[in-house]
Parts: C-alpha cells; sequence; structure tokens
C-alpha cells in the first residue's frame, strides 16, 4: 500500500508532513516522499508570482507522486490551494483520500472529496489499518 502525505508547505506544515511520513513507515506502509528532491521542498519561496517555472515543476512533481499512491492523506488544518487540488487530483484519478484535520474544519469542501475524515494521528492509524499494507 503506497500512501502519500500532502498539506499545506506554504504555511509551516513541512515537518508535520515528514512527521506523519516516518510514523507510517514505522507502522509498515510504503510512503512516498515527494520531496526526496531537495529541490522540491519550496517551504522558503515566500512569492510564486515570478515563479512560474518552479510551480509548475512542483505540480508536475506532485501529481506524478500521486499518480503512484493508493492512499492521499491530507493534512487540513489550515487551508491550502495546493492541497485542495491535490486531494481534487486523487480523487479524480481513483485514489482513496483521507483527510486529518485535527482543529474543526470550516470547509465543506476537503471533507466532501474524503474516503475518510480523522481529527488525530491515532484516528489516522485505525483507519489506515483497515486498508492492505
Amino acid at each position: 500500500m503506497k500512501v502519500i502525505v500532502c498539506g499545506p508547505i506554504a504555511y509551516g506544515s513541512l515537518e508535520e508532513i515528514r512527521l506523519i511520513q516516518k510514523i507510517l513507515e514505522e507502522e509498515g506502509y510504503n510512503v512516498i516522499d515527494q520531496f526526496k528532491v531537495s529541490e522540491m521542498d519550496y517551504s522558503c519561496v515566500k512569492d510564486f508570482r515570478d515563479k512560474k517555472d518552479v510551480a509548475e515543476k512542483i505540480v508536475k512533481n506532485d501529481f506524478t507522486f500521486i499518480d503512484e499512491c493508493d492512499i492521499l492523506v491530507a493534512l487540513c488544518d489550515s487551508p491550502s490551494f495546493g492541497t485542495a487540488i491535490e486531494i481534487f487530483y486523487a480523487k479524480m484519478h481513483g485514489k482513496t483520500v483521507v483527510v486529518l484535520s485535527e482543529s474543526p474544519q470550516p470547509s465543506p469542501w476537503p471533507i466532501a472529496f474524503a474516503d475518510a475524515i480523522v481529527r488525530s494521528l491515532n484516528e489516522l492509524k485505525l483507519v489506515l489499518s483497515k486498508y492492505v499494507k
């Protein structure tokens, strides 16, 4: 079972993504690391308006890895254009989407496209355990 963890990089979730990737690997999941190429960590970029080529490369990279996954785990505690599009793209390509939202979720969008909604890391592990590793 290949799992990818996505979340709002521009809002500081890279460390949380890395932590969840590590925990899921320890649980026996095959975790896809979309940041394994160092230039894909764009957490330091504050303005993409003059970086269209970089933006396109990042999006293509993410879509390629989503194509390879079975399950997309989306961190949805902060709003993110990227995470929303990753959720939509995954669903349109037949992937399972699990939304992790520890805080109340004021937007219907991630919920509407989720196959499962979890409120904690423990609940995430429980839901993922229902899928074959």
